[in-house]
């Protein structure tokens, strides 16, 4: 038996690979989060790599360890896998045991996944087919706007007037943001307006319980999105310390399970 076990769970999605390691208190003592680039295996290899040493761990420390995602597959530590909805679901529900609508805005789509006040889950709508709404989109966005995707949140904020956007579709609201450039409106109203769109775009896939929670890396890196929802749903937002790790943690409490 190992002295300081470690149970790992590995989320591999399309733009980010995210892990997180638990202790067998279920606690978060080691994570990493990395583009996925097109190595999804070395890629998952190096979070591994990371988040063990954060951890003050070797692998010899590894319990048991789940893998979720869209390249669940390719991470060869892992010994079973789990559906990024199961594990979004489990994730959640640790950090917010109650019934929850959970919103999770990933790089490449939207999830909107509803639990019971026993984490079973109701229901789940998925986008898949359009980049609109996703963090895909808002980088596409900060491309057309000549800004670094990193400042779209500060800028959010400075916004007094906001420009709000006909069009989902990321290639006619790209034409449409140039369109406003073009007439002089300014950057923080504009990068508003977009996410608003992405706000609007998730509302619109299912109508949501009065606990709400919202992750994904999107949400960890433009918080001033959460406010915004705040503001139109006129109620307060859950979010995790950690929400773009919410899948990961999921799947290592799953890899906890396995030794139960």
């Amino acid at each position: 038996m190992n002295d300081r076990p470690v149970f790992i769970g590995t989320d591999v999605g399309a733009s980010r690979t995210k892990l997180a390691a638990l202790d067998s208190d279920r606690r978060l003592v080691g994570y990493a989060v990395l583009k996925s680039g097109t190595d999804f295996t070395v890629t998952a290899n190096n979070c591994l790599a990371m988040a063990l040493k954060m951890a003050d761990v070797t692998p010899n420390d590894i319990r048991h360890s789940v893998s979720t995602g869209y390249g669940r597959k390719n991470v060869e530590f892992s010994e079973a896998t789990k559906t990024e909805i199961s594990c979004h679901a489990r994730g959640c529900y640790h950090y917010f045991p109650m019934a929850i609508t959970i919103i999770d805005i990933g790089g490449q789509d939207n999830k909107v996944i509803k639990l019971d006040d026993q984490g079973r889950r109701l229901s789940f709508k998925m986008n898949r087919k359009c980049a609109a709404g996703t963090g895909a989109f808002l980088e596409e966005m900060a491309l057309r706007l000549d800004i670094p995707l990193g400042e779209m949140n500060d800028l959010a904020v400075q916004s007094r007037n906001m420009e709000r956007l006909g069009s989902f579709c990321t290639v006619f609201s790209g034409t449409e943001v140039l369109e406003k450039i073009r007439n002089g409106k300014k950057v923080p109203d504009i990068v508003k307006g977009l996410f608003y769109s992405v706000i609007r775009r998730v509302m619109e896939m299912d109508s949501l319980t009065a606990k709400v929670v919202m992750t994904g890396g999107v949400v960890a890196h433009n918080p001033y999105l959460v406010t915004m929802m705040e503001e139109l749903i006129e109620r307060d937002i859950q979010v995790a310390e950690y929400p773009q790790l919410t899948g990961a943690v999921g799947a290592a409490l799953y890899a906890m399970d396995s030794n139960l």
